[in-house]
């Protein structure tokens, strides 16, 4: 008995396989005749382009004048500034440089004043060791000259070029840092 109920639920299994295998193909095949069907009735519709703007050259009409960057017109403005030579810098190239002025004024830090003779020393250090200037001398990269010694800080006159490339004064100065104990 049990070889028959056996037997019968193998032909139920195959029966149950054949009835939805047999439905997913008819669907399969509608689905396909409704893809074709919207195929056939969807249509694309693209817009005409808008043809281009014809472009039209403008002719250069500034030929006959002097062209702007030619070299005669910088030759010009060169030689008219080599011949006015510029008072500051040539007093300051034209003097003995001293050993600060190799060294910019961000590596040099006071830390402290002396006077002697009613004249007013400041005392820096620069790379470790220590230096001492007096008003007229001459440090930092920028031509400084020092204007005025006080017990806190040491004005300076500094010759840069600015923005122009015109040589110009500026004002300076060096604090005195304290050091913590």
């Amino acid at each position: 008995m049990s070889l028959q109920k056996h037997e019968s639920m193998r032909w139920a299994a195959a029966c149950l396989s054949l009835l939805f295998l047999s439905g997913c193909s008819a669907d399969m095949d509608e689905l396909s005749q409704w893809m074709e069907q919207q195929r056939r009735e969807a249509r694309a519709t693209i817009k005409p382009l808008i043809p281009p703007k014809k472009f039209i050259p403008q002719p250069y009409e500034a030929s006959a004048g002097v062209e702007p960057f030619s070299a005669q017109k910088l030759s010009v403005a060169i030689k008219q500034e080599a011949s006015q030579p510029n008072s500051l810098l040539t007093t300051e190239m034209n003097r003995r440089r001293e050993p600060l002025e190799s060294f910019p004024l961000d590596s040099m830090s006071m830390v402290g004043s002396i006077t002697r003779s009613n004249t007013r020393y400041a005392l820096l250090r620069v790379d470790n060791l220590l230096y001492q200037v007096k008003s007229g001398d001459y440090l930092g990269l920028n031509f400084g000259r020092v204007m005025k010694i006080s017990e806190t800080d040491i004005s300076l006159r500094e010759v840069v070029q600015d923005a122009a490339g015109e040589w110009v004064e500026r004002s300076s100065t060096l604090q005195l840092q304290e050091q913590g104990r």
